[in-house]
């Protein structure tokens, strides 16, 4: 499994190194700020490859820890003049402790997101559009067996250091093999950003969910918390790094209590000129 992730990163960054003789990187300190905002922004023009490393632990998973990386690339296109298409993927990579010493390694449900969003926004940015799940998990605890498909919706908003918004995705079964769990799932990720100048930001933006298909009293999972997270440059590649932390309020028999979150952003503004 440590080699297949290793593998996974190292043709992240080749993708990023190839990309970024396309790209202008931003080395302008006083640009970090503005930068730090337009990451913060789902679907914004920035094409960026994020790493999430979460860690969870605590609850009812005692001492164990389960991991669970996820590979979030987004790519903008301009459909027309008027109009671009935000295409995001989520690749989750997980570790799930099981009965004993047993633990379980491999690929989650793969899901794809599309979100059609004015090319030129207004104080009110948004973004409408398909979300599919794909029933691609391979080790046994993380296999839904299902295609899902639904909606999601971004919206938000930037005046001075402030960005506030938020996004919904509904996730409806469409087809599944038979057996639990089945993704019938909604997402939601309110998003309150501080930006307080030099790339450093305040960030708040739990990921709760709803498992519509579980079992009375276990839908919910709502993690509380705040993060920092620092724009930058390293070694003339423009980056975001964040560090987070949740505790859940609200969850499901057999979760985590807790969930450390560490990301790394790569980002490749457009070459101005």
């Amino acid at each position: 499994m440590t080699r297949t992730i290793i593998g996974m990163l190292v043709a992240v960054v080749a993708i990023g190194t190839a990309t970024a003789h396309a790209q202008q990187p931003a080395a302008n300190p006083s640009d970090a700020t503005e930068l730090a905002k337009k990451s913060q922004n789902p679907v914004s023009d920035l094409i960026s490859v994020p790493l999430q490393f979460n860690f969870n632990t605590g609850g009812d998973l005692n001492d164990a820890t389960s991991f669970n990386l996820n590979i979030q690339p987004v790519m903008p296109f301009k459909l027309t003049s008027d109009w671009n298409v935000i295409a995001r993927a989520i690749v989750p990579i997980d570790n799930v402790p099981g009965s004993g010493d047993v633990s379980y390694s491999g690929v989650g449900d793969i899901q794809m997101q599309f979100y059609l969003t004015p090319s030129k926004p207004s104080k009110f940015i948004y973004g409408v559009g398909p979300v599919f799940s794909l029933p691609t998990a391979t080790a046994p605890p993380l296999r839904t067996g299902t295609w899902a498909a639904g909606v999601g919706f971004v919206g938000l908003t930037m005046k001075g250091p402030w960005v506030i918004g938020g996004l919904i995705d509904q996730f409806w079964p469409v087809s599944d093999t038979g057996g639990e769990p089945k993704t019938n799932l909604l997402v939601l990720q309110p998003v309150v950003n501080y930006n307080f100048g030099g790339g450093w930001a305040l960030a708040f933006a739990p990921l709760i969910s709803a498992n519509w298909d579980a079992s009375s009293g276990n839908e919910w999972t709502v993690p509380l918390g705040l993060g920092i997270t620092k724009t930058t440059v390293f070694n003339g590649r423009p980056m975001n790094v964040g560090l987070q932390y949740f505790g859940n309020v609200k969850k499901p028999d057999g979760a985590a209590g807790y969930q450390l979150r560490f990301v790394i952003a790569l980002l490749y503004p457009e070459k101005k000129g």
